[in-house]
């Protein structure tokens, strides 16, 4: 079976899909670590030394949680789009993809 073709927007939605899965288990890490090193900085700092620093890192950790499924799913949608097109024209060259199913 070789195949030929591939719609770009069927690989743009898979891409979009996948982006958004790695996006949330990368921010699901971001977002543990800078929530650890928040608290921590609220532990070893003076009450006047860098007023709202942990709060930022705190408020950036739980924020990452949205921000990088939203940014890798974007990205990685754009790029299923360009990556299938690509494949269309390099097909026409080389005649596609052969893959053998059972």
């Amino acid at each position: 079976m070789i195949i030929k073709r591939v719609s770009p927007l069927s690989a743009a939605k898979i891409g979009g899909i996948l982006g958004v899965t790695v996006g949330l288990l990368i921010g699901a890490c971001v977002s543990l670590v800078m929530m650890a090193a928040g608290s921590m900085m609220t532990a070893s700092l003076a009450p006047e030394d860098r007023p709202g620093s942990a709060l930022a890192g705190m408020l950036f950790g739980a924020g990452s949680i949205v921000i990088f499924p939203v940014f890798y799913g974007v990205v990685s949608f754009v790029l299923g789009a360009i990556y299938a097109a690509l494949y269309n024209v390099a097909a026409k060259w080389v005649g596609g993809l052969e893959i053998e199913a059972s």
